[in-house]
């Protein structure tokens, strides 16, 4: 699978949008690393959760 995510990349949680917007700190295969501005820092596996990038 494919990520189409890079650090420092903005992303949000469909399913847990109060947990505000994050940003990619790292990935390793299908786990990403985010803060979250209002949850903290979460790591994502994102074959389970679907996160999407905030276009620019």
């Amino acid at each position: 699978m494919f990520l189409d995510y890079e650090p420092g990349d903005k992303v949000t949680n469909k399913n847990n949008k109060e947990w505000g917007i994050g940003q990619v700190q790292s990935i390793i295969n299908n786990k990403v690393t985010i803060n979250f501005e209002n949850v903290g820092k979460k790591v994502i596996n994102t074959n389970y959760i679907k996160i999407e990038k905030i276009k620019k």
